[in-house]
């Protein structure tokens, strides 16, 4: 192909994806992808039911391999085996002009380094970082070998990954910023949370957070209420943990009110003074609301000793990471008790200097994650044609 130029022909493009994630990610750039180029365009690879309705021709169902934890991988190693050589063969065979490798990173990464070989001048993109800057940094220049580039999704990546020896990495935006109107709280939002507070507890999303969270929240929760008695505690519950979740606040001195559904849980975002959340995804979530949050977490033994052994960063919170300084109370691992979470969430809850320096903070992380610019997709569209044009 000419330097500068596209195929006259329609473009193909692999494009595989892991993950439901991965599938969201997948549907919103193939879309893009279709609006801004000047041919048509032809997907194949892997992808879940968003990808399949924007057309993308599947070499198998994605759920063969969208598994998670160490003994499932175990229990279906035969399969993804073979699926990343049927994968990488599959797409070559289609001859495509670049191919996309979105998240799902263990399988991407085996995928890719097969497709070097057989398919040795065809450009390579991994879409979504892996966390070298958290733990394994050796990784940056391990994929550097086999992508030619890299769209990431937090504002600070491009820079570690300069400084690790990574691939070329292009920031393009988080997918949440796809959906800043529905975290984005209303004049009336506003007006709702000064006059009736309310404190979302956020403690994961997996039955062992649950497990090792709940019940540590709900004491911090009954502290709290001494202080502030006409605070209203609100739980998101996804439905399979609504059981457990019922069943282990039952016994709480005042039970916490269950939110059902993403409808509820981004009214309750848009809504609420403060949350106590687990550290993940949902503390960006929760600073693009602007809800002022206290991050707490624990694992295993097993797990912490290998943790700190690993980890590299001093912060786990993600609107810290991408600010560079602390911003939220963290509580990571053991040693930490109710009354120490009670007493940082009452900081937030109360006006003053710690609550103004959360949201002072999640204005300036809203600004470096490209509030008001560019949609993420639309940009990891012109990253894709831009590496194609090259």
């Amino acid at each position: 192909m000419t330097e500068g130029a596209l195929p006259s022909r329609p473009l193909v493009i692999g494009i595989i994806a892991g993950e439901s994630s991965g599938d969201q990610l997948g549907a919103r750039l193939m879309r893009e992808l279709r609006r801004q180029a000047a041919s048509s365009v032809r997907f194949i690879g892997v992808g879940g039911p968003l990808m399949l309705e924007e057309g993308i021709e599947p070499l198998f169902a994605m759920s063969d391999i969208a598994v998670n934890g160490f003994m499932p991988v175990i229990r279906r190693l035969p399969l993804l085996l073979r699926r990343i050589r049927q994968t990488a063969a599959g797409v070559a065979a289609a001859k495509p002009d670049i191919v996309i490798h979105i998240d799902a990173q263990d399988f991407n990464h085996r995928v890719a380094a097969k497709l070097r070989k057989l398919a040795p001048d065809v450009p390579l993109i991994a879409y979504v970082s892996p966390t070298v800057w958290a733990w394994r940094p050796g990784r940056a220049r391990k994929i550097a070998r086999i992508y030619s580039r890299l769209m990431a999704v937090l504002p600070f990546e491009p820079a570690v990954h300069a400084k690790l020896g990574g691939p070329p990495t292009t920031y393009v935006g988080h997918p949440l910023m796809e959906r800043l109107t529905d975290f984005t709280p209303s004049d009336a939002d506003l007006a709702s949370r000064a006059a009736k507070p309310v404190l979302l507890l956020l403690p994961g999303s997996r039955q062992s957070e649950i497990s090792r969270l709940l019940p540590i929240f709900g004491e911090a929760a009954a502290l709290l209420l001494r202080r502030f008695p006409d605070l209203e505690i609100a739980l998101p519950a996804v439905p399979h943990l609504r059981a457990l979740i019922v069943a282990e606040t039952a016994s709480w001195p005042r039970p916490p009110v269950i939110l059902d559904g993403e409808a509820a849980k981004l009214q309750a975002f848009r809504t609420a003074r403060a949350a106590l959340a687990a550290s993940g995804t949902v503390t960006l979530e929760l600073a693009i609301a602007d809800v002022p949050t206290v991050v707490a977490y624990k694992v295993g033994y097993l797990e912490g000793e290998i943790a700190r052994r690993l980890i590299t960063v001093e912060a786990a919170a993600l609107p810290s990471l991408i600010l560079g300084r602390k911003l939220l109370p963290e509580f990571i691992d053991w040693g930490w008790t109710a009354g120490d979470l009670a007493q940082a969430v009452e900081g937030v809850l109360a006006d003053g200097a710690v609550r103004n320096a959360q949201l002072e903070g999640f204005a300036e992380v809203r600004r470096r994650m490209g509030e008001g610019v560019l949609s993420p997709s639309a940009r990891a569209a012109e990253v894709v044609l831009a590496a194609l044009h090259r």
